[in-house]
């Protein structure tokens, strides 16, 4: 894991009920990596309802699309509890960095490939998750030459989950107008292109500390 002086800053970290559930989870044996491993499992149930809400109708979509958003959610929840089980339940492991990066990036593949395949635009959808990639390769890359790390927006992980899961939430809507994945479809452009610009904003910050050295 990170450092705790280097971490994604989190502001449900400090509330209570956040803290009484990751010591009650690091008590009973769960390990961090196990967390970091069931977000793959969320992402993976959220892209696939999602794929699934776009040949579907009805009441069967309007669920689908509910469950889409419960797996992003869930999948920020494991991204939250890995590393305060891993940090301040003092359980983190040699292997734990590859565990903390490695299913986020998986996570974003499965959720945006699956928002693309359910509206119909599956180029979309991989474009985004390409994106959203590149924004953790550039800060990781700025940690392997020695920056800090660089979460900024304005479009990191949480905002990206927070786009995804509004727009399932707004598309129960879409009946009433016709529509069908069009604010999903909207969705995906707003991640993009907001992704692109995190991974400028972060590519700038990152040339401008190196030559500051």
């Amino acid at each position: 894991m990170a450092a705790s002086g280097d971490r994604r800053p989190i502001a449900s970290r400090d509330t209570p009920w956040a803290k009484a559930f990751a010591a009650r989870l690091a008590a009973s044996g769960v390990t961090p990596n196990q967390v970091s491993q069931a977000s793959m499992a969320a992402a993976a149930l959220a892209g696939g309802a999602f794929w699934f809400a776009g040949e579907t109708g009805g009441f069967g979509r309007a669920a689908l699309l509910v469950l889409a958003a419960l797996g992003c959610q869930l999948r920020l929840l494991c991204n939250l509890f890995d590393g305060m089980i891993a940090l301040e339940g003092g359980k983190a492991g040699p292997d734990g960095p590859f565990w903390n990066e490695f299913p986020d990036r998986v996570a974003d593949l499965l959720i945006l490939a699956g928002v693309g395949l359910g509206t119909g635009e599956p180029a979309l959808g991989f474009a985004a998750a390409a994106l959203a990639i590149f924004t953790a390769y550039v800060r990781e890359l700025g940690r392997a030459v020695g920056a800090p790390g660089d979460f900024s927006g304005p479009m990191a992980k949480q905002h990206r989950m927070a786009v995804v899961t509004a727009a399932a939430l707004a598309s129960l809507l879409e009946p009433l107008f016709g529509a069908h994945g069009a604010v999903l479809t909207v969705a995906l452009w707003v991640v993009a292109i907001g992704s692109a610009l995190t991974v400028v904003r972060r590519s700038a910050r990152l040339v401008g500390h190196l030559k500051a050295r």
